[in-house]
């Protein structure tokens, strides 16, 4: 079985940092892309920043400039390192990877629990 949990969540005022970290474990093979996304209620869960094993990088472009995605391929674990936080950064954010168990042929994705991030004006 595979898990992924993440950490790092909670609150902070306006400007201010927090980082995210999201750990892989489990019968792991190989990992390709690892995500994070967020969701506030009523609204679709959307990409916030996105990473491929090869270093590739990709952000929405409401956190462009603010937030850092990077990972320790090693350790099969994402970060998120998000500054000049604003309000509207508030949500519960999800780590997601794509990932192939051992014994397995076939990528599969992975979500973890959701973590709360709360930017306080």
């Amino acid at each position: 079985q595979v898990q992924l949990v993440e950490s790092g969540g909670g609150l902070v005022q306006t400007g201010g940092s927090l980082r995210l970290s999201c750990a892989a474990s489990g019968s792991i093979l190989r990992t390709y892309a690892m995500n994070w996304y967020r969701q506030t209620p009523g609204k679709q869960r959307e990409l916030v920043a996105s990473s491929t094993s090869g270093g590739d990088t990709n952000y929405g472009d409401s956190v462009k400039g603010r937030f850092i995605i990077s990972r320790d391929n090693a350790k099969n674990t994402v970060y998120l390192q998000m500054n000049s936080l604003k309000p509207e950064d508030t949500a519960v954010y999800y780590c997601y990877a794509h990932i192939i168990k051992l014994g397995s042929s076939w990528p599969e994705t992975y979500w973890g629990q959701g973590t709360q991030v709360t930017v306080s004006s």
